[in-house]
């Protein structure tokens, strides 16, 4: 690992070293991603979650309330904010396809700082799995690979899986699919652990000292910088060192107060978590209240051990005296369902699952620890990045950038925000492979289910109140009384992401 390190700290000197039209009066960028964070936390008014640094971001940025995913699940929604462009589009719409299958040619958000005279590192969870593409860095992407748990037996039992088959595209090369076998149920070591280990233990612990390591090499170039740090917890498995555990009464650990299926919504709408059911111990069906209990805790925990991590990084821009001239994204690449609808993980159209963390920060912003209330996508981030450090847009991006509302953070932004999802035949959907296009405005969630192989052809709808339904337990798409409302929205929804762009353009 030591020799692995120096050798990517070496190359990234070298890198810098021989870059060309440096410009240190551009603002650097720190592109944080974290696996699995969904907006529960001190930023988004969740005392009870301890998260100093993520509020620290908050406290100097903008902390967005309804920031929406592109598709809820890691790699889609991770192709699509880095490419600008949204699943249908990339053609992502699982975890083995690489976007460049179908976008041999794009310029991906870290390519296009690139491009433009920025040197560009990449380390951690940036694409999914063994997706890297080459092309959006300067340098290797890079990643150190920690245990998955702290103690011996917990890591015999995850031994029992055999290591999955390598994913096409690894080395950013124009790939596609290639068959990954499903985990096998109970596989993998326990949902969760608090073994009294050291935070480098762990992959994200060592990322941030290497994060921390790149960081004093930047600061002595003048070439302005795009760092982009992967943060893997609080994906499951939800381990995190016992010190984090004890930041957590688990007796005032509240549990979900919807632990039921939406009303009146199809079958396959919620997906019950299978992910998690990969993991020894987990089983089947509803999980019961006491084990809810320990995964919440966990996922908690999780999220107070990345938070010091992150920590450790931000110290260190502040240490270095960068901060005053880089700009702090941070985003969770999708919401997380902890019981809600009697489901775990993410995989839905739900507002829980599309619902994702977002905080920026820039320096000199006038309304540093606002709280933005507008609707954005995560397919904007792409386009308000580059249009802040004062990059052109690219001509293929598919979102708009929100830079208006850092300066007038309670406007309404986006009329409406698009996710999707699909479900593939199976016997919940009478063996019809389906993909869902939700839709959602300032007061609705709107939902319509297409057929894949006959896209005019509607296998059901969705319709939730937010301001009767936050929890979104009961559709009322076949309600009489809704019958106006639903040909309203239905033509608002043909009008799809690019009608809700010309909206904002006009207003």
């Amino acid at each position: 690992m030591k020799s692995f390190l120096h050798l990517m700290l070496c190359l990234a000197a070298v890198g810098l070293a021989r870059a060309a039209d440096s410009s240190p009066a551009r603002p650097n960028v720190l592109f944080i991603a974290v696996d699995d964070l969904r907006p529960e936390f001190g930023a988004y008014g969740a005392s009870y979650v301890k998260s100093p640094n993520l509020d620290r971001i908050a406290k100097a940025g903008i902390t967005f309330y309804r920031a929406y995913c592109q598709q809820a699940v890691c790699s889609p929604t991770r192709s699509s904010l880095m490419t600008g462009t949204r699943p249908d589009t990339t053609k992502v719409w699982d975890l083995e396809t690489h976007f460049r299958a179908a976008l041999p040619n794009v310029v991906t958000l870290g390519q296009h700082f690139k491009n433009h005279g920025y040197f560009v590192q990449g380390m951690g969870k940036i694409y999914h799995g063994s997706l890297d593409d080459a092309p959006t860095w300067s340098v290797p992407w890079q990643s150190s690979r920690g245990q998955a748990y702290g103690l011996p037996e917990n890591l015999a039992l995850n031994n029992r899986q055999s290591a999955a088959p390598a994913v096409a595209g690894g080395s950013g090369k124009k790939s596609g699919k290639k068959k990954q076998e499903p985990t096998p149920r109970n596989s993998r070591g326990p949902a969760f652990e608090g073994a009294d280990v050291p935070d480098d233990t762990f992959t994200d612990g060592q990322n941030a000292k290497l994060a921390v390591a790149t960081l004093g090499l930047m600061a002595k170039q003048q070439q302005p910088f795009f760092l982009a740090l992967g943060f893997s917890k609080p994906h499951l498995p939800f381990v995190a060192p016992k010190k984090y555990w004890d930041l957590y009464d688990p007796a005032k650990i509240q549990l979900a107060p919807n632990k039921f299926r939406p009303k009146d919504a199809p079958d396959y709408a919620i997906q019950p978590g299978g992910e998690l059911r990969n993991y020894h111990g987990i089983p089947e069906g509803s999980i019961p209240d006491d084990l809810a209990r320990q995964l919440k805790h966990g996922y908690y925990a999780a999220i107070s051990y990345m938070d010091a991590q992150l920590g450790l990084v931000l110290d260190e821009l502040d240490r270095l005296d960068l901060a005053k001239n880089t700009i702090v994204v941070l985003w969770g690449d999708h919401g997380w369902k902890l019981g809600e609808h009697d489901a775990w993980c993410k995989h839905s159209n739900a507002e829980n699952d599309t619902n994702g963390a977002l905080l920026l920060s820039v320096p000199g912003m006038k309304h540093a620890g606002a709280k933005a209330t507008g609707l954005v996508e995560f397919v904007d981030i792409y386009p308000t990045l580059a249009e802040l450090a004062g990059l052109p847009l690219p001509a293929h991006l598919e979102g708009l950038s929100f830079k208006p509302v850092l300066d007038h953070p309670t406007r309404p932004w986006k009329p409406a925000a698009f996710s999707q999802y699909p479900r593939p035949g199976n016997s919940a959907t009478g063996g019809i492979p389906l993909m869902g296009y939700s839709m959602r405005t300032e007061r609705y969630r709107f939902t319509v289910w297409l057929h894949r192989d006959d896209p005019g052809k509607v296998a059901d709808i969705e319709l939730y109140d937010h301001q009767t339904d936050p929890q979104e337990n009961l559709n009322v798409a076949k309600s009489p009384a809704h019958r106006e409302l639903l040909e309203q929205l239905m033509a608002q929804w043909r009008g799809g992401w690019q009608g809700a762009q010309r909206a904002i353009t006009k207003s």
